[in-house]
């Protein structure tokens, strides 16, 4: 295979409503027409980077059912190599997403097919690929395999650690960027995150636990790129906000997608600002991933 960045991680069916607000324990409310939407960390990110121009494959497992035939048609849409997707006995992996009018979301994960995800798998892989991307809807004892597969092989391994979950410190020694949320990062190292001061705090608890670079994305505010030389604030661009889901998953497609053209840090972590910033702008997960073109005109413009 020819791919320069490898995705081993979660393709997922979302299953979306939109509603005027989150329900209350025991409420009922209306919201409107369910929408299915193809998602997955792993594949939004896969896909992130595709649309970029990246040359892009995915491993990871469907289901033997219609959304499984949907997920892989997706991917071959998206000019995602598909070739290391396994079908399984397991039901494909769902996210039940609610979005509310403020465009924040809610999810509730099944992991189905994604659970099956084994290091064996991993063992299986022929591949050239120069970045890995991993995130944690499979199994932890997977990403640690994949995460030493990836440092034997000179690859440089990118780890997004979400959904949130205490992580060993060997995981977090093997990634050469590790890029968490806010939310993430608090969950991370149990450190409060409210300003860019407690942030780069947060951050630097996990330089101490072996990190390398730590991007942690900030939404509206933008990224914090931590590292023991340095820790630097980038500013994103002023949008609209629509819709916030899959706007992490964008910024790590198109942060990987610039260093994989031998941009800088400072270039790849702005040019994952514009895909994070562009991809609120749109409804759904795969749906709001931008193109190379629409992240170029975005760039042209000047930051918020």
């Amino acid at each position: 295979m020819m791919s320069k960045i490898l995705v081993v991680g979660s393709l997922n069916a979302d299953l979306v409503v939109r509603a005027p607000r989150f329900p209350k324990p025991g409420e009922t409310i209306s919201g409107d027409d369910l929408q299915v939407i193809p998602g997955g960390k792993g594949a939004n990110q896969a896909v992130g980077a595709a649309r970029l121009g990246a040359n892009v494959s995915m491993l990871g497992r469907v289901g033997n059912d219609n959304f499984g035939d949907f997920l892989l048609d997706n991917l071959k849409q998206n000019r995602v190599d598909s070739t290391l997707v396994k079908r399984d006995d397991a039901s494909t992996g769902t996210a039940i997403i609610v979005v509310d009018s403020n465009g924040q979301n809610s999810i509730i994960l099944s992991a189905g097919a994604n659970g099956q995800v084994s290091t064996k798998d991993i063992d299986e892989i022929k591949t050239n690929a120069k970045i890995l991307l991993l995130q944690l809807e499979i199994q932890l004892e997977t990403v640690l395999h994949a995460a030493k597969w990836g440092k034997r092989n000179n690859m440089t391994v990118i780890l997004n650690p979400a959904p949130a979950r205490e992580l060993p410190d060997e995981l977090i020694s093997l990634a050469d960027f590790i890029i968490p949320n806010e939310t993430e990062l608090s969950l991370l190292t149990g450190k409060e995150v409210i300003d860019i001061s407690s942030t780069e705090q947060a951050a630097r608890t996990l330089l101490s636990r072996g990190a390398k670079n730590v991007i942690v994305t900030l939404e509206s505010k933008g990224a914090l790129l931590v590292n023991t030389e340095t820790s630097r604030h980038v500013d994103t661009f002023n949008v609209k906000v629509v819709d916030t889901t899959a706007a992490g998953d964008a910024f790590i497609g198109g942060f990987a997608t610039a260093l994989l053209q031998n941009k800088s840090l400072d270039e790849s972590v702005r040019y994952g600002c514009a895909c994070g910033a562009l991809a609120v702008t749109k409804f759904g997960a795969q749906p709001s991933l931008p193109t190379k073109k629409e992240v170029e005109r975005l760039m042209s413009l000047r930051a918020a």
